[in-house]
């Protein structure tokens, strides 16, 4: 898709360039707005001898080029234009002034439930948007069975679309788009109404299709684009402010979002907290007494093992179960940031294994590795070795960060050999998956429980 308009509106085509695969030269994007509703049938009558709307100019000179295998980020606050952007390069808004060249098929993930009909069946929506996307008819029959595997809403397939919630609706769209075969793919923001299971399964596509595939993506959270893309830019007031890496890009945006936050103040003070600080006789963060009476404890919801979710190895062990025990043995559904907690990973062996290894990794919704750890060094100079049909169980007692306001999954492991050098029986994406409801970790991805904070004033 090419095509250019100048002042007066006018389309003409682009040539395209084989390693660009969007675009964008002196684009500007102007909406007329109404203050009042018949305003806009004066403005007809008029015909522009009168002018009864304001202009709002939503995009101002927007040059950009995103060249083909990229992961390109776009960061910006609420009205800074981004939505607008992404609409003129998917072609469903045109721009008033500019040059657009898009080459290649676009999936887009745009408002939520864009390019469904909600009175259709979920079933007749994937054929509907499946077409809107260029596929025909028989290219969508012989992937449904994939999209429908993908989405995983179960009978609510053949259920309106109006009766979805949100995250149905997600699952449903983003579903279809993992199977058309597009060469750019658009993401804005949509994976935030998803479940912690389906964000775990979408980064993983979002990662495979980053090899093969350009992908635009849009999203406040500088750690997300830092974490997947290559480039960026930062959008402000309709205008680029700044392009570059994304560590860069990121940094202006934070620097600009503090600038605007600095004044608000802390909800916790210093005094309030040495008010609070217990009498400890083991590691424990001596300010937890008083953030766990607060709003700001961090509540973690933990969901219980599911056998189900995808995993890979040489089958020669399975995972049997991954739970969370409290300081007493119980198993915890609930837990708070800052405990101690121990991992319990239960296994069996379908071979002999020498040098059994078991391990962990935590990570975020966007699939970032936080921490993690395994048997190996522990048992370096004295491997364990298991039977096949033997059962074993590995655990892990360690504090509980604080964990940001968002959703975790762990990933357990079972390998034989060597940190090295090993063979993987089995590895378990998103075991177990949790919810950190309330955090007073307000910036970076977790908070370390600290056993002594101190400010020692000496004379000059």
């Amino acid at each position: 898709m090419s095509y250019k308009v100048d002042d007066q509106a006018n389309a003409s085509c682009v040539s395209p360039n084989s390693d660009v695969a969007i675009r964008l030269e002196g684009v500007s994007k102007c909406f007329q707005v109404y203050g009042k509703p018949h305003y806009r049938l004066l403005q007809s009558i008029f015909r522009g001898r009168r002018k009864y709307f304001q202009e709002f100019w939503a995009l101002r000179d927007i040059s950009l080029e995103i060249r083909q295998g990229e992961t390109f980020g776009v960061i910006g606050r609420n009205g800074a234009g981004k939505s607008t952007l992404l609409q003129i390069i998917c072609g469903t808004v045109a721009p008033t002034t500019g040059v657009v060249e898009v080459n290649g098929r676009v999936a887009a993930l745009l408002e939520l439930g864009a390019g469904f009909n909600p009175e259709f069946t979920g079933r007749e929506n994937v054929f509907m948007y499946g077409a809107i996307l260029g596929l025909d008819r028989e290219e969508i029959r012989s992937r449904y069975d994939d999209i429908v595997a993908f989405a995983d809403i179960g009978d609510y397939l053949d259920q309106p679309v109006k009766t979805y919630s949100s995250g149905m609706v997600v699952r449903l769209a983003f579903a279809v788009i993992a199977y058309v075969d597009a060469d750019i793919l658009i993401v804005d923001e949509a994976l935030a109404v998803g479940d912690a299971f389906f964000v775990q399964k979408c980064m993983r596509f979002l990662r495979e299709f980053m090899t093969r595939g350009t992908i635009l993506f849009v999203s406040h959270d500088t750690g997300t684009v830092v974490n997947l893309c290559n480039q960026a830019v930062l959008l402000q007031k309709g205008n680029i402010k700044v392009k570059g890496s994304p560590k860069e890009v990121s940094e202006i945006y934070l620097a600009d979002f503090y600038g605007l936050e600095r004044d608000r103040g802390s909800a916790i003070t210093i005094d309030e907290q040495q008010k609070a600080e217990p009498e400890n006789t083991e590691y424990r963060d001596m300010r937890l007494d008083y953030i766990n009476a607060t709003r700001f404890r961090n509540d973690i919801e933990l969901f219980e093992f599911s056998p189900e979710t995808a995993s890979f190895g040489t089958g020669g062990a399975t995972i049997v179960s991954v739970e969370m025990l409290d300081v007493n043995g119980a198993q915890c559904v609930w837990i708070v940031g800052g405990e101690k907690v121990t991992l319990v990973i239960r296994c069996k062996a379908s071979n002999d294994i020498d040098s059994a290894i078991v391990g962990f990794y935590l990570k975020d919704s966007l699939g970032q590795y936080l921490f993690g750890d395994n048997t190996y060094l522990t048992y370096k100079f004295d491997p364990v070795t298991i039977s096949s049909g033997q059962l074993f169980t590995a655990q892990f007692d360690f504090y509980m960060p604080l964990l940001a306001v968002g959703e975790y999954s762990i990933d357990v492991a079972i390998a034989e050999g060597t940190q090295e050098d090993h063979v993987q029986h089995r590895w378990v994406h998103d075991a177990l998956v949790f919810k950190s409801h309330s955090s007073a970790v307000l910036r970076g991805l977790i908070g370390i429980p600290m056993h002594d904070i101190k400010i020692t004033v000496s004379e000059a």
